[in-house]
């Protein structure tokens, strides 16, 4: 907030995509940093954080925004510029009553406190903690999900495959799917499922739950099965996970081979909604700019 603060301080007014821009020159930030995005993949960190920066900065009075996207240093915030603080964080803009106010939420008719952490001292903004958060639910809900996994039959969980596979646009009819999973047993292939409705091309399927690490040459025997198929895809789903021997096996072989580990098995499960279900949703709401114009 204070570098963002210095950069506007000659009373200029700034477009805030600039700002952004000059505040990255500033922490010289390389050009991977500046692209490095929230979990949800939706908004840089470094921009969001200018953002968040400009917002409250705005809300304690030190910043000012005549027109959607601009802004301009206040008389309060050339004060406080004046008194050279060594940073400008949460706990200094506190001092502000207009702050304190922002700070402030009434819920069931109660005025409370809302908690605002440091966005400095913490190094997060609102939209990083909940997500960061959400991000932390879900691995632990994936790991959940495998040691589940492991408890079941292996019918079962050839089963969770079809479900899986389904969910995600590959299979045909389930009919087809049932038939195809766990009915081949031939030559290391476990099934074959279709990869679109329609049977215009078909993948390979191993799934096997593994508790330990999955042994490079069982990839390697099902990478010889799809040779011997003639086959072009293949997928090797396991509980487990694969050695980097595996991994740097498939990415040299012809055919198209995809591993999915445990891990990558209960992000899918979660992504496609198979085996979990929603308990909570939170909505992220903002201005609709266009409603307001006139």
């Amino acid at each position: 907030m204070l570098p963002l603060l210095k950069i506007i301080s000659d009373d200029k007014v700034y477009r805030f995509r600039n700002l952004i821009d000059e505040l990255s020159t500033e922490f010289q930030l390389s050009e991977d940093e500046q692209k490095e995005l929230l979990p949800s993949g939706q908004q840089p960190i470094f921009d969001n954080r200018v953002g968040w920066a400009n917002t409250y900065l705005k809300k304690a009075g030190l910043i000012k925004s005549e027109k959607r996207g601009y802004l301009q240093i206040t008389e309060l915030g050339h004060k406080v510029l004046a008194d050279n603080p060594p940073k400008i964080n949460v706990k200094f803009l506190r001092q502000f009553e207009s702050f304190k106010e922002f700070a402030k939420v009434k819920k069931n008719g109660t005025t409370k406190t809302r908690e605002i952490k440091d966005i400095i001292e913490e190094e997060q903004t609102p939209e990083e903690m909940l997500e960061y958060a959400h991000q932390k639910l879900t691995n632990d809900l994936s790991q959940e999900l495998i040691e589940t996994i492991k408890g079941c039959s292996p019918r079962f969980f050839e089963r969770l495959v079809i479900d899986l596979l389904l969910s995600m646009g590959y299979g045909g009819s389930r009919a087809d799917a049932g038939k195809a999973i766990g009915k081949s047993n031939d030559g290391g292939i476990d099934g074959i499922i279709k990869e679109d409705k329609l049977g215009l091309d078909i993948i390979y399927v191993q799934a096997k739950r593994w508790e330990n690490t999955v042994p490079t040459r069982e990839v390697r025997d099902f990478a010889g099965a799809l040779l011997a198929k003639k086959a072009k895809k293949g997928i090797f789903i396991t509980t487990s996970d694969f050695p980097k021997s595996a991994i740097e096996f498939v990415s040299q072989i012809e055919p198209k081979l995809i591993l999915i580990d445990g891990g990558r098995l209960g992000e899918l499960m979660i992504e496609f909604d198979v085996g979990v279900s929603p308990q909570t949703i939170y909505k992220i709401k903002r201005i609709d700019s266009d409603y307001f114009e006139e």
